[in-house]
């Protein structure tokens, strides 16, 4: 899949204008099945709040989007793509796990199979009745 790039900048205008301190130092943007973009920013609190990308996963379904195809999160202070962490790496796979996800920086960027950054995972999902993924390919 092409690096989004529209995608990207969606995220970066939210981490350049909604982002703001400690609190809110992170934003995402997803891209859903129908083409609509749904943005987020994370929420900091020493209890260990949600990441941008969790919070983007509540925003989407506040919208009535169930399927993302490709999502990023961008740091604010122009620190570009940031991969997302462990935990939102399987919540990421466990929702939707033919997503991709946007990675690297400058000439390297490029879209990943969520599978791709948790290989060997449990898959929750499966459990659920939910989509199977293969960890394989």
């Amino acid at each position: 899949m092409p690096v989004d790039h529209d995608l990207i900048a969606a995220a970066t205008e939210v981490a350049r204008t909604r982002t703001h301190g400690d609190n809110h130092s992170m934003a995402a943007a997803g891209r859903a099945s129908d083409g609509r973009v749904v943005t987020a920013v994370n929420v900091y609190h020493f209890t260990g709040g949600p990441c941008a990308e969790l919070v983007l996963i509540g925003a989407a379904a506040s919208q009535g989007i169930y399927e993302l195809d490709v999502i990023v999160a961008v740091g604010d202070r122009e620190r570009g793509v940031v991969p997302p962490c462990g935990r939102c790496r399987q919540v990421l796979l466990d929702y939707f796990p033919r997503v991709e996800v946007i990675v690297g920086r400058g000439e390297d960027l490029r879209s990943v199979p969520i599978a791709e950054l948790l290989p060997e995972t449990y898959v929750w999902a499966a459990h659920q009745g939910g989509d199977t993924v293969d960890t394989e390919n």
